[in-house]
Formats: structure tokens, sequence, C-alpha cells
């Protein structure tokens, strides 16, 4: 059962603590430690879905820790054991352990340690004799020579993988359609190179963050280390049809919807974060846990409901019953369960003793994932130590479940030191367990011999049923390189009985460099889509060189099925020249709403955006043409500032008829913006030209000076209209800008004017800006200071100001002022730093308990609703109100009072990784701020109060460091009466 916490007890705890520290005596009779469950005895307490049995198939003594497995070609099995989780990360305590099951039962008898003194170890995999195994900072491969069961060949491939945090470190080695190892890199990152001797210039560090890799072991000595779209913390996999999935802490399903290299190529696209949460029920979603909540878990969930000690305060306060630890999500590919059963998700949460499973239905271009048993779960125990941390699609076509088997499971550093003190997280160091879940009544095939297969028996296993023989043959016919194989995989993959069997004769084929255009074109007109997919994606080498297959892929834009037109939509930016323009153009036409596909259209658009936007205007088209799709492609032109694609759109423009004016308008503002930000002649050139695009131009200016000053207008046009005169020249667009900063101008006209004025460098925009500072909304003044902190010239106007007092210090960051003070620019730090020494924000904790007797205050709701939604709502969204940028507060309510107060006054004492603010300094001098909200190959997305972001191109980052501090800023009570808070916390118990 969960325990409630009542606000009146965490209050008198709260207040006894602030008076007598926290001493780990106060929580002994709490805390009592939970013994094993003997190996023996550890399937009853388990409940597992009805039609299925649980069978151990080995146990310590033979298995300790066990995080990460994976099956040689002949079926022995080699297991990561991380002895040394979670703080004896210098005592070399991980090894690998051999397995081996001599009578082919399914229960391994004999156990050898085949690698020891690792460090951390969290990934493996069996290629090439041996296992290549991930142990940050390294990956490394072992193999035995002597046949002895030990490993005699060590070499170190790569190095530089971040350890920073033990249960963010790289894992899940899985072996990719592509033959390359793939492995998530988690939120440790790191900068890393592979390790090569003596090597003069040494290798080129690529740095990871936010991103997973692959490798090829078949191009020494570098290996072609790779940066991969992801970025999921633990746990990732590929399904049968290669799409790739990843789960988080708190996010149990993830899909990773591109792949890093498309992205990559068109360096002015600023693409949004690949993985997407396809959680139907939410990411941290409700789970069903047969097991009691562990005392510790209890006892800090209520300290840090209290605001005792930090900490995430997740769950409304409930200590469990929803994803915590969500870790290896896995798609069942086996052959054993029920056709309802295949291409299944299943996600373990190691804080809650079970495995949860999820039905994936497509929906447009993203899965969807829906839970599979309302109010159950796949695989249950009562057992606090059942730890199911990793799982395994195996040789006998089941699913493989990896139990760490530990007391306790948790980072050492979010566990207050007064409970830590009464748990020992060594506990299970000597403990460990493999189990298999096998449906009833079903006969299990014996261990595999593949690697006595002949080459023959490889190609006809890669249309096996079970998906780890498919990829391990794949595997092995890579490895190998026989040419002999090639006539049976042209065979198998022009005729195969499966469209798994004829997609592996594919890669086969192009891992023998073997694949052909005939072959690839006859494979673009398989029945099956899944075939079709992956030959349009393995043409992308032979496109330059093979007419036919270039032709078949033009005309494929009409394909019936959404996953095959997507795949075509990148693999056309392989295509040299011209030709695909049309086809690009048809794609959006037919899937224009999708927003991948636009995506996907973009990072093909490269060195020829000119050209397909002239396509999108052509006045006979029946494409649906999105605006804002249009102003961006149109900016990407400007951005590149190719004289023949800025051509191309202004000759579309010229052939535009009256009734189509306003398309014109987006693509000659989109390409002027662009070429602005290249510092391209050409800019000048359109602004004066005497054709049609300088009339579009000229009388889009005309037209938005008029829109701006009507107040009839639409709030959202007047806004559009505002940001419209930073095509005009600033003397032209400063009367119009002054007017719509005017406090009796609507909030968004405000906003968009203080954003139009920030694109001007001119000295009067800090005047301008400072000129209505009194009349300014919490909101547009903190627009307002993102605009002047953004240019050396304007912070110094503000710095002067505020040591002037003509503008309070109150009013800005610290964290802000703290960057500018470590300025290149001398005059700009030492400004910065003369405020900082002058501001009297006080110490965090004399702020709140002077605030305390607010607690004791009356509020009203309705005062309370206004005051958020003037004050709060720049960051927090709440009954269809405000921006989605801070945390939800929905379940405040359940954090009580005293919380919502520590977190408005000291918004510092613990910081989500996700709120950190940071700021980065372009290469033209100007600072941004906010939250990293998604990273790609070639851009950053910063996010900020009012949902404002600025999406950087990578290429044009100069700085880039984190505050250390949390987006919301300090001094919020400097905005707020204390009867406003009082009435701002009743407002949010009111919520349900």
């Amino acid at each position: 059962m969960l325990r409630s916490v009542s606000i009146c007890t965490l209050l008198f705890a709260l207040n006894a603590i602030l008076a007598n520290p926290l001493k780990a005596q106060d929580f002994k009779d709490r805390l009592p430690r939970i013994p094993p469950v003997a190996p023996a005895d550890a399937l009853a307490t388990f409940q597992v879905e009805p039609g299925f049995r649980l069978e151990q198939t080995v146990a310590e003594p033979l298995l300790v820790d066990p995080v990460a497995l994976s099956f040689d070609e002949n079926g022995r099995l080699y297991v990561i054991e991380m002895r040394d989780y979670s703080e004896d990360d210098t005592a070399n305590l991980g090894r690998v352990r051999l397995l081996e099951d001599a009578d082919g039962d399914g229960k391994f008898e004999k156990s050898s340690v085949f690698v020891e003194g690792l460090s951390w170890p969290t990934a493996i995999l069996c290629c090439r004799g041996g296992v290549v195994v991930g142990a940050p900072p390294d990956i490394w491969f072992f193999k035995d020579t002597d046949g002895d069961g030990k490993a005699d060949q060590r070499q170190k491939l790569f190095s530089g993988f971040g350890r920073s945090n033990v249960q963010g470190l790289m894992n899940s080695f899985r072996w990719g359609l592509d033959h390359r190892i793939h492995g998530a890199a988690s939120s440790a990152g790191g900068d890393v190179s592979a390790e090569v001797a003596n090597a003069s210039p040494p290798p080129v560090k690529q740095r990871i963050n936010g991103r997973d890799f692959s490798f090829n072991l078949a191009q020494p000595p570098l290996y072609d280390f790779r940066l991969e779209s992801g970025g999921g913390q633990h746990g990732m996999c590929f399904d049968a049809a290669g799409r790739k999935f990843a789960s988080s802490n708190s996010d149990h399903i993830q899909q990773v919807m591109f792949e890093d290299r498309y992205v990559a190529r068109n360096p002015f696209l600023a693409a949004p974060g690949p993985r997407v949460s396809i959680a139907a029920d939410g990411p941290a979603a409700e789970v069903y846990r047969t097991s009691p909540v562990e005392p510790w878990r209890i006892v800090r969930t209520e300290l840090r409901v209290a605001g005792a000690v930090p900490g995430v305060v997740e769950g409304g306060g409930r200590p469990a019953g929803y994803f915590t630890g969500a870790t290896a999500v896995t798609i069942y590919t086996g052959d054993m369960y029920p056709p309802e059963y295949r291409g299944n998700a299943f996600v373990g949460d190691v804080g809650s003793n079970l495995v949860h499973r999820k039905i994936l239905k497509q929906t447009g271009i993203e899965q969807r994932a829906f839970r599979a048993d309302k109010g159950r779960e796949f695989l249950t125990s009562n057992d606090i130590w059942f730890r199911p941390v990793q799982f395994a699609n195996a040789p006998d076509g089941c699913l493989w479940v990896l139990d760490m088997c530990r007391e306790a499971i948790e980072h050492p550093k979010s566990i207050p030191p007064a409970i830590k003190q009464h748990l020992d997280l060594t506990s299970g160091r000597d403990r460990g367990r493999l189990y298999r879940v096998v449906p009833q009544n079903v006969t299990l095939r014996k261990p595999p011999r593949l690697g006595e297969a002949s080459a023959a028996e490889l190609v006809a296993l890669l249309a096996h049923p079970n998906g780890w023989h498919r990829e391990t043959a794949a595997r092995l016919l890579f490895e190998r390189q026989d040419r002999s194989t090639i006539a049976a995989l042209e065979k198998q993959a022009a005729s195969g009985t499966t469209p798994e069997g004829r997609m592996h004769s594919l890669y086969a084929l192009a891992g023998l460099q073997a694949l052909t255009s005939d072959t690839l074109l006859a494979a673009c007109q398989d029945r099956e889509p899944l075939v079709r997919l992956h030959a349009v994606k393995l043409s992308e080498g032979l496109l330059g060189e093979a007419p036919a297959l270039a032709k078949q892929l033009l005309g494929m834009a009409e394909d019936e099925n959404l996953d095959v037109r997507y795949q075509l939509a990148f693999t056309l930016g392989q295509l040299p020249g011209r030709p695909a323009v049309p086809t690009l153009a048809r794609l959006l036409e037919r899937d224009g709403e999708q927003r991948w596909m636009r995506l996907a259209v973009l990072s093909s658009s490269a060195s020829r955006g000119g050209e397909l936007l002239s396509q999108l205007l052509q006045p006979q088209t029946e494409q649906k043409r999105d605006a804002q799709f249009l102003a961006t492609l149109a900016e990407q032109v400007g951005r590149e500032a190719q004289p023949n694609q800025v051509a191309a759109v202004l000759d579309a423009v010229e052939k535009l008829p009256s009734d189509q004016q306003p398309l014109a308008g987006v693509a000659v503002r989109g390409l002027s913006q662009g070429l602005a930000k290249s510092k391209s002649p050409l800019r000048q050139q359109l602004m004066s030209a005497g054709g049609k695009a300088g009339a579009v131009l000229q009388t889009l200016i005309t037209q938005s000076i008029s829109a701006a000053q009507d107040s009839k207008r639409k709030e959202a046009d007047r806004a559009a209209a505002v940001q419209n005169m930073a095509l005009a020249p600033f003397a032209q667009a400063l009367p119009v800008l002054t007017l719509a900063l005017d406090s009796k101008q609507p909030h968004s006209v405000q906003l968009a004017a203080v954003d139009t004025l920030s694109k001007f460098d001119d000295p009067a925009v800090a005047r301008l800006l400072m000129a209505q500072w009194s009349q300014y909304t919490p909101g547009v003044r903190t627009a307002a200071v993102e605009a002047l902190f953004a240019r050396p010239q304007r912070a110094t106007a503000l710095l002067e100001a505020v040591k002037a007092k003509q503008i309070s210090a109150t009013q800005l960051d610290p964290a802000r002022l703290q960057v500018l003070a470590k300025s290149r620019q001398e005059s700009v730090a030492r400004l910065a730093a003369e405020v900082l020494q002058g501001m009297k924000l006080g110490r965090r904790t004399e702020v709140v308990e002077a605030h305390r007797d607010v607690l004791k205050t009356p509020g009203d709701v309705e005062r309370g609703r206004l005051a958020f939604r003037k004050i709060c709502a720049a960051c927090h969204r709440l009954e269809n109100h405000g921006f989605e940028t801070g945390p939800n507060l929905a379940a405040m309510r359940n954090r009580g009072p005293e919380t919502i107060l520590l977190n408005v006054l000291d918004p510092n004492r613990e910081v989500n990784p996700q709120y950190l603010n940071y700021v980065v300094i372009t290469d033209d001098g100007r600072s941004l701020t906010g939250m990293v909200s998604s990273e790609t190959a070639t851009s950053i997305t910063l996010r900020r109060a009012e949902g404002q972001t600025d999406t950087v191109l990578r290429a044009n980052i100069d700085e880039f460091t984190s505050t250390g501090l949390s987006i919301m800023p300090e001094g919020v009570e400097k905005q707020l009466s204390k009867q406003d808070l009082a009435d701002i916390i009743q407002y949010l118990m009111s919520i349900p």
C-alpha cells in the first residue's frame, strides 16, 4: 500500500528539522533492513502474465550482479557483472562472466570468469570470436585465443566516455542492420576518440553529449566512430524493421525519429530533438507493483515533500506507483510467443520490481505505445530485491530477464546521509539471477551451433522466424566476407519467402560490397513495404551512377506506404542535382501535414532549396502550402546565399499572380532574413530590387505598417505585422515599434516589438527598450532584458542604467550577471561585477524565513489565479493559461504549501537538470539564454519565458556554458507581496 503524507505532519517535521539538523538516529526505527530471498524460493515471489511461466536459468554463486548479456553464435552466454555498483568506482570489481549450458536444458551448469578488473562495466556484444565491452571511459575488445575460457587478447578501442553518473553510463550494445555496433551514450556523455598507439596527429575527439554512437570493427584503426541520434538514459534497441527506441528514468519508452547523419548534411537545418515520448499513458505512467514500497523511499519522499532534503518530488508526493527507474526498453523479436506479443515493447522498472508491456501501433510516422493490460503488469515480484535491469531476445525465442538482485538501487547522491547510514548500497554484490519467460506447453529448441553453420545455412537463416537467428547469421556473414554467398543472397533478396529474409539479404550483399543497382531496382518494387523501405535506404550510395534506380526512386512519391515515403524524403538528399525537386514537392503535397516529413524534406533541400521553393510557389500547384514551412525554407536559401538559388526564388515570386501576394511576402521575408544572417550582399540587392521581388518587399512593409497600427485587427495579425518591421530600414520601422511597445498594446504585440527591435544593431534600440521600463509586465520585461543582454553595447547601456538606479538591479537575473561578469569585454565585465556586488537579494534561507508567515495568511483563489497568470504564467501552464517552459504545476497541491513557498523563494535549492539555465555566445557576439530543449547534429534549441525559443546552429556557437542555476530566477518576492504569495499558494492548492 502507498502511504499518504499529511501536510500538517510534514510541516511539523520540517520545523523540527530546521531546528535540529537531520541525524541518522532519527530514522533508525523506520528503516529496517530487508532480507533477500534464496534462489530456490525466488520463483514463488513472482506473478507472470497468464499463459506464461518463469524459469530461473542461473543464479548465484554461478553469477552475480548481471547488467548486460550477449549470446555468441554457439549459445554460450557472456554476462557483465557490475559488482562495483554504485560507489566502488575505483575498486575495479567488474567482470565478464562466461556461462555454458552443456546438456542443452536451458540452465547453465558451467561458469567461469572471462575478464576481470573492470570498473563500472555496462555493455557487451559478441563478435569476431570475442566480446566488445563497454566500461567507461573505455570500450574494449577481449578474445580467448588459446581456448582456456579466459581472455588473453585485450585491446582498447575507444576512450573518453563520461562516468560522472553511475546511472548514466554508456549501455545497450546492439548489432545494427548496417553491420555496425550501436550503443547508447546515456547522460554522462563524453569526448570520445579511438585508441591508436603513437598516432600523429592523435585521433580527433568527438563530443557525444545528447546523442548515441556506432562503430565498425571491420575498419581499424579508427573503426569509423560516428555520432548517432538518441540520447536516452539506460536502454536502447531496434525492432525487426530497424526502428530505434530508447528509455529514460521517468520516460519509459521513446522513439528515435531520424538518423543524425541526415540532418548533419544540411548545416542550416535547425532540427528538433530526435527522441519523442510515445507512451499513450504518459512518460511516468502508472505501474502496478506487487512489492511493498521500500521504507527508505517513503522516508525520503516525505522529507523531499517537506523541503527538508533536496530532490525532485515526483508523482505528486507519492513514493511509488509510477515509473521512476524505467530501463532496458526491448522490442520482442522472438518466435515462441503468440503472434499478438511479437513487436511488443518490454520495459523494466527497477524501483518497482516489475516488467511492463506495451503494444505498439503506428499513428502517422510515429509509433504509439499502449498499455497491454490495465491493472496488472507482465511480470512482478513481491520481493524488493528483484531488479530487472536489462532484457534479451534469446536463441530459444524467449525474452530473458537480467535480475541484478540488489537490496537498494539508487544513485548514492540521491539518498540523504541520515537515511543512507541505515542502508548498505553494496548489499547484493554476491547475488544475481537470470530468468526466461516461457509460454506454457511449449517445447524450446536446443542451444544453437551457428559457428559451425555453412555459408548456405547462414543465408537461409536470414529468413528464420526468430530475430536472434537472423541477426546472428547476418553478423557471421559479414565477419566471414565469403563472396561465394553472393548468388544465394541475390536469389533470396529477389524471391525469398519472408520480407525479413529479403531485407537481411540486401544488407548482407551491402556488407560484401556486392549490392547492385539491378538488385535494388527489383527490391524497390517488392510487394512488402519493409523491403521497399530498406531498398530505398540502401540505394543512397548508388544513385549517382545508376540512372534507372534514380528514376525508380523519383517515382516512389506515390508509394502506398507512409514509412517508405518518409525514408524516400531522406534518401533523395543523396541524389545530386535538381531531379529530386519535383518528387520532394510531391511528398510535401501528400504528407506535408506530418512534421517529420517536413523535416525530412528540409534535410534533403540543401543547395537546392531555392528550386524547391520555386516549385512550391508555382501558381498551378495543388500543394497545401504551409506558410511556416515556406518561411523556413526561404530563410535557409538566404543563409546559403547561393546566387542561383536566390534567383530561383525571385523568379518564382515574379510569376505569382496578385491573388497570391501573401505567399510572395512570406517567401521574400524569409529570404531577406536569411540573407541578413549570412551577411550576404545579395540582401541589399533584394531590398533595392527594381523587379517584382523588391516591389513585394516594399508592399509587405507598407501593409505591415498599416496593420501593426490598426487596433481593430486581430492581435495575432498585428504581432506578425510588427515582426515584418525587421525587413524595413530602422528609421522606417522605429515609429511602428515605438507604438507597439506601449503598455496599452496587447501582450503579444509588445513581445513582437521587443523581438523585432533585437534584430537591429542600432544604439537607439537600447534607449527605446528602456524608455518604458516601469510599464512592462514581467513577461515583456524578461524579453527586454534578453534583448538588451544579447549585444555588448546594449548590455552596457542596461548596466549603466542600473548603476544610475534608473532600473532596479533586482529585476535582473543574478545568473545572467555572473556570466556577464566574465565577459571578454572589460567594460561589460566591470559593470556587471559592480551591479552584482551591490545587489541585496539576501541569502535564500533568510528570505524563506522572512516569508514563513505567508503560510498562515488566508489566501483567495481568484486573486491567486490572477496573480499566477500575471507573474507565473510566463513559464508555467495551468488551466490552459501560460507557457510550458518550467515544470508542470498540476501536482503541486500534493506537495503542500511549504514546498510551494520554498520553490518560489529558493528555486536553486535543488534544480532538476532539465531546467538548468544555459548561456550561448554566438560568433557575432550575441548572448542567448534558456534551458536546452533539444540538440541535434547541427543545432541547439534554448527555451525561456513566454515559450520563446532560440535555435542556434552549432557552427555559429562561440561559447556554450551552464550557469548551474535554475531557469527560474531568484528574487521573485520583489514582484509579489506576501498577500500575493498567499493567494497563489491557495490557488495552486485548489487545483484538482
